[in-house]
């Protein structure tokens, strides 16, 4: 893999760039920036929308314009799951953080009204969405040496065996405990700017 020279934080269902981990990430590479390999490093995180078919297209045209460029991806939670899309489409390495496998099952539990705790935006899922969802699985992943999957067993939202099974053949940091939002994620950034930027 050539070293990213452009990273895209891929946040989850129902979340926004404020969130903690896309905060944190570019905080991190702010830090470093004067040193080596984050001097030109450029870091992009697309709002998306509950719908999953604007989110994926909203994340084409982030990625598009970058390329034949050298592009990174890391991706939490549902943004695991539009990762994977992104990365088997434009051939991309890809971090997932505890990430979504089977959201046509996860989000039946949302179809409905629903609110986007960080942007304040109401909307309907309904079962048109879940289908999109389906449409958009990716079986088999084709080049494991691209992802890195970091997951928690104590994820109290999803099955983190799920992602151990779909990713298997893929470098993978599984551990004891934990929570879904994976608080302790500064322990990992080393690694994670490791696999993508070097």
């Amino acid at each position: 893999m050539k070293p990213a020279r452009h990273l895209i934080y891929i946040h989850g269902f129902s979340s926004s760039p404020l969130s903690a981990k896309a905060q944190q990430i570019g905080e991190a590479l702010s830090s470093n920036k004067t040193s080596a390999p984050f001097t030109d490093v450029q870091y992009h995180i697309p709002l998306l929308t509950y719908n999953p078919d604007t989110a994926i297209a909203v994340l084409k045209q982030t990625v598009e314009p970058l390329l034949p460029g050298s592009v990174g991806l890391i991706g939490s939670s549902m943004g695991g799951f539009y990762g994977t899309y992104i990365a088997e489409r434009y051939d991309l390495p890809l971090v997932l953080i505890n990430p979504a496998v089977k959201p046509y099952e996860l989000l039946l539990d949302h179809l409905g009204e629903n609110e986007n705790p960080y942007t304040g935006e109401k909307f309907t899922f309904t079962e048109q969405h879940v289908d999109v969802f389906k449409a958009l699985e990716v079986e088999p992943i084709t080049q494991p040496e691209r992802y890195l999957l970091l997951t928690k067993t104590g994820d109290e939202t999803l099955d983190y065996q799920q992602g151990v099974t779909k990713y298997q053949g893929c470098r993978q940091i599984v551990e004891t405990g934990g929570d879904h939002s994976f608080s302790d994620l500064d322990r990992h950034l080393n690694t994670i700017f490791d696999f993508l930027l070097n």
